[in-house]
């Protein structure tokens, strides 16, 4: 409706332009569910005292101060920690309490830690626990001066002793007087538990050992939660509830997820024995491949349980038994160095094997930034781990890759690097390959968010021109970039909205029908040089 003027003069109207350009949608968020060794919720969300509605962090050190660090038992930090090292940039935390998790978001119990002795790393020392659990302690062990020339062979031992408490990194206590020669055991530990308002020291009785004898070692040690207990958590737990905002099934309110890994699933799956509930595990790969078909945008990146060799990798495969273009499977699991391990620990505590889904979902990441989402996530190197659990052969990714197992291979001087880029489809070949199925997430994504505005307009030929200029330019922009096939536009894409598609009985209805036709690129998966002989031609010079 023009507006009414009445003094004379210039005047300026703005009128829209009819063009609301689309805006791709971002690719490279992932989330991950499982255990963590505490939730602070002075650092996360004040409204969720549990932990348990997934959150946003955005780098190693933001989920360091939200959840904790490593904890013996728990996957997911180590997850977590492989997304950011191969280029991941941002995840949603679904935190699952287990059975033993205290009120204040901690896993039950306090932070321990057990000194080494500095004659001996294999003897314990002093046994450390926090006062308070869920906090976050560090012990520094400050030994004597040594002693001058001329002064005997005192030995440390009859020194005193500094033990420093650092809580959250800021020096917190400094207790000194401890001597470890010519006292009891006894009388350390009430010298320090009487003084320290946060930790209680315990010095356990050692066959053959003098108290001189298990003097500790020099250096700076973080107290360790306890073990993670998945006691009573069941696959249904993983999951979740979407309007308790728990599980994956919380991630309603994360809608810039794509893609999805559960890594503590081994943790939960493992019996007393150490043995895998392997029937418990299959489950709950189906039903999360299932969660990502329902909501048409998210991918399930899946595990194999550790311990398989190809041949059980591959039966493994068999008994998943699902045909979707909505979930990838990788193998071996990868070695990472373990974090936890104690000092003077043996090469076997050293190292840790991991699922490797974490790593994967950063190489996603990493491939969606640099090169774009339609490129396979594949020759690409895997950052932050020490080895493969076990090493593929040519010949045994000959019968995994035909059945969807992505291998991951280590090519020696040419690093370890994800060497497949196939979904769980079967049935229809062109749902292949992991790009080709997130480049139409992508895609679609993006004409649904980017069309909005259209929502209620007037369905005439006005809008009809408007929506399919604004897709027709969206298209043309990622066909330049190298994502469509064809030499013009016109073999890349097309957009059909006029009157063949929306007839005056489909406008009465209310409905704007809008066809896009596409033409994905595919990778090179097998390249094929034919190499014969040439017996022509005469020699380069007379």
């Amino acid at each position: 409706m023009a507006a009414s003027y009445g003094a004379p003069g210039v005047y300026i109207e703005e009128q829209p332009s009819g063009s609301m350009p689309i805006e791709g949608v971002g690719t490279a968020v992932a989330a991950f569910v499982g255990f963590t060794e505490r939730y602070d919720v002075d650092q996360g969300d004040p409204t969720d005292p549990d932990g348990v509605k997934p959150q946003l962090v955005t780098s190693w050190p933001q989920y360091e101060r939200v959840y904790g660090g490593f904890v013996r038992g728990a996957m997911l930090p180590h997850a977590v920690r492989g997304f950011f090292e191969n280029g991941g940039s941002a995840a949603y935390i679904c935190r699952i309490p287990n059975s033993a998790s205290n009120g204040d978001g901690s896993n039950g119990g306090n932070p321990t830690l057990t000194l080494p002795a500095a004659d001996n790393p294999q003897n314990p020392s002093l046994q450390i626990s926090a006062l308070n659990p869920g906090t976050n302690l560090e012990v520094e062990v400050v030994p004597p001066p040594a002693p001058a020339e001329g002064d005997g062979d005192a030995g440390n031992a009859a020194g005193e002793y500094t033990l420093r408490v650092y809580e959250g990194g800021q020096l917190r206590e400094e207790l000194g007087g401890l001597q470890f020669s010519g006292r009891s055991a006894r009388t350390v530990e009430r010298t320090v538990n009487e003084r320290s308002k946060l930790l209680r020291i315990e010095l356990q009785p050692l066959q053959g050992a003098s108290l001189a004898e298990r003097t500790p070692a020099a250096g700076r040690y973080a107290l360790q939660s306890p073990p993670v207990s998945a006691i009573e958590v069941s696959v249904n737990d993983l999951a979740g509830n979407e309007s308790d905002r728990t599980g994956y099934q919380g991630l309603a309110i994360a809608e810039n997820v794509t893609m999805v890994a559960v890594p503590d699933l081994v943790t939960v799956a493992t019996k007393d024995d150490g043995s895998i509930d392997e029937e418990m595990f299959l489950g709950a790969q189906k039903q999360l491949i299932d969660f990502c078909e329902a909501s048409h945008s998210k991918m399930a990146i899946l595990d194999v349980p550790p311990g398989l060799n190809a041949t059980r990798a591959l039966e493994w495969r068999s008994r998943l038994a699902r045909d979707s273009a909505f979930g990838a499977l990788y193998y071996p699991n990868v070695v990472v160095p373990n974090p936890l391990a104690r000092p003077g620990a043996t090469n076997g505590e050293l190292y840790l094997t991991v699922p490797t889904s974490g790593h994967v979902a950063g190489v996603w990441a990493r491939t969606d930034g640099a090169r774009g989402v339609w490129k396979a996530p594949a020759n690409e190197a895997v950052r932050g781990i020490v080895r493969l659990e076990n090493d593929v052969t040519s010949g045994e990714q000959d019968l995994l890759n035909p059945e969807g197992v992505n291998c991951i291979r280590s090519f020696g001087s040419y690093g370890t690097k994800i060497w497949g880029a196939r979904t769980l489809a079967k049935t229809d070949p062109s749902w292949r390959y992991i790009n080709v199925r997130r480049l139409f997430n992508f895609i679609e994504e993006s004409i649904q968010r980017g069309t909005q505005w259209a929502v209620f307009e007037p369905n005439d030929f006005d809008l009809w021109q408007r929506v399919k200029r604004n897709i027709t330019s969206f298209l043309r922009g990622l066909w330049t970039q190298g994502a469509l096939v064809g030499a013009t536009p016109e073999q890349a894409f097309y957009v059909l909205c006029d009157a063949s598609n929306n007839p005056p009985s489909s406008v009465d209805e209310g409905k704007l029908i809008v066809e896009v036709g596409i033409a994905p690129v595919k990778p090179a998966e097998f390249v094929i040089f034919r190499i014969s002989q040439w017996q022509g031609g005469g020699s380069a010079t007379d």
